[in-house]
């Protein structure tokens, strides 16, 4: 009788198997994950100020050029993100709160992914070529975090934790690579993207952060944001100037978020009917206004504000009176066209701006340099919400360490004075534009049904489950 040979597989090799597969997975994950998420942080960075020469050089082929280019650039940018990159309008960073706070059985294909990750640098970068005033650091927030979330589903990584995990570490990882500032990264997953979770700032999160942080500093050099400034702020005698600076700040940002909030959400109802009906015509009018306001104030409010801002704080130059309000009038309008773009580096500039004019109004209460650092970061702080990251990012953006208790002392008093003003804070508030797809409502092919839109208006219910929770957790944070 023939030997019968057992054909099943080695428990020991299949035990092999499976730890190598797991270890190729965990490996591209947290070395090839950060990689690309750096590369595409120096890309977009390179590529900013690329667009932002082209911006000038724009403006001086005609003086009023930017009244023609503007509203038909900012119409064919909303286009372009509404037809083929939905859920790439804006910063990025309520999209990545949404997806990180998202269940088990949702779908947050929509919000992260490698079509949003490359088209919302593309458009990020031609909205600053344009003139728009945004920045790319909350782009490259949720681009770090579509990069690393493109690893879930693979290997070991296939629970909602381990989802959340990958998110969080792209969107640190993004941050602190836009900036330059490993620390700030790591606060910004605590205090912003992580408000609902317990944030474990575990190896694979570090090693995120490090990795993109190393590919930053190998192809760019060590550098400071805004430079170097050596502004000294003695704490003992400047409390006036700290509070004054803190709360000014944080009320400006406020102002802001509540503004933004306020054109979001509750919109008379035939004005939101008619930006429903005519997103593009309404694009192009915020284009015509930014515009405007660019040419009264001699193309200063264009694009990030990177130069008028660092010009400021090493005191070779004075911004005009008008800079700051002009700045945020420009931020706003520009938030709420439906482009892509941040408001990061657009709230440091209008903080500098404000800074400049308290100042002006106060010349002998303290140093120039030190009282637009306080302002930049306490407006910071009143816009996001998140005091420790905003003065972590102020002291390392200038490589000032001196500044330290002062920067902390006007972030806090700033996020206090917002909350008083604008009580939800704005990306959390933003982020309810992004509702949940659930599994059922997605197609075959992986796409969102025709009925599930994006962005929410006042008037539209979704589901009762996921507007009571949201509720729910609007009154927990207003009672933080």
């Amino acid at each position: 009788m023939p030997t019968q040979h057992n054909s099943s597989p080695n428990p020991t090799e299949t035990a092999t198997g499976v730890r190598f597969a797991e270890i190729w997975h965990k490996g591209s994950a947290w070395i090839l994950g950060p990689v690309l998420v750096g590369l595409m942080a120096i890309g977009l960075a390179i590529g900013s100020e690329r667009m932002s020469v082209i911006n000038a050089h724009l403006n001086h082929l005609h003086p009023y050029a930017p009244l023609i280019f503007m509203p038909i650039g900012f119409a064919i940018l909303a286009y372009l993100v509404n037809r083929f990159v939905p859920g790439s309008q804006g910063s990025g960073i309520p999209q990545t709160i949404a997806a990180t706070d998202s269940e088990e059985n949702v779908h947050v294909g929509h919000l992260l992914s490698w079509r949003i990750a490359i088209g919302k640098a593309l458009l990020t970068l031609f909205g600053i070529g344009l003139g728009a005033s945004i920045g790319r650091e909350g782009p490259t927030i949720q681009i770090g975090a579509s990069v690393m979330h493109a690893f879930f589903g693979r290997g070991p990584f296939k629970s909602l934790e381990s989802r959340r995990i990958l998110i969080l570490a792209g969107g640190a990882a993004g941050i602190a690579a836009a900036f330059n500032t490993p620390l700030a990264g790591i606060m910004f997953a605590i205090e912003e993207l992580s408000k609902k979770h317990v944030f474990n700032a575990n190896s694979s999160t570090l090693v995120t952060i490090i990795v993109s942080g190393l590919i930053s500093l190998s192809l760019l050099g060590s550098y400071t944001y805004f430079g170097t400034t050596e502004t000294y702020l003695a704490w003992n005698g400047s409390l006036f100037a700290i509070l004054l600076c803190g709360t000014a700040g944080g009320a400006a940002g406020g102002v802001f978020s509540r503004l933004l909030i306020l054109f979001t959400f509750n919109m008379p109802g035939r004005w939101r009917t008619f930006v429903k009906n005519n997103r593009l015509l309404f694009a192009a009018g915020c284009g015509l206004t930014v515009a405007i306001i660019g040419i009264y104030s001699n193309g200063l409010i264009f694009g990030t504000g990177y130069q008028p801002t660092r010009l400021s704080l090493e005191n070779t130059a004075t911004l005009p009176w008008y800079f700051g309000m002009a700045k945020l009038v420009a931020t706003l309008v520009s938030s709420i066209s439906g482009i892509a773009g941040g408001i990061f580096a657009p709230s440091l500039s209008i903080g500098a701006g404000l800074g400049d004019n308290i100042s002006a109004i106060f010349p002998h209460m303290a140093d120039h340099s030190a009282i637009v650092l306080l302002v930049m970061t306490a407006y910071l702080a009143g816009v996001t919400r998140a005091p420790v990251t905003s003065f972590i990012i102020a002291m390392e953006m200038t490589n000032n360490h001196q500044m330290l208790l002062p920067l902390m002392a006007a972030s806090v008093v700033a996020s206090r004075v917002s909350k008083f003003i604008s009580p939800v804070p704005l990306y959390h508030k933003l982020s309810e534009n992004f509702y949940v797809i659930p599994n059922s409502e997605i197609n075959r092919n992986g796409h969102a049904l025709e009925n599930t839109n994006l962005v929410l208006d006042e008037g539209e219910k979704y589901s009762s489950k996921v507007k009571n929770q949201t509720d729910r957790e609007a009154d927990r944070i207003r009672n933080q």
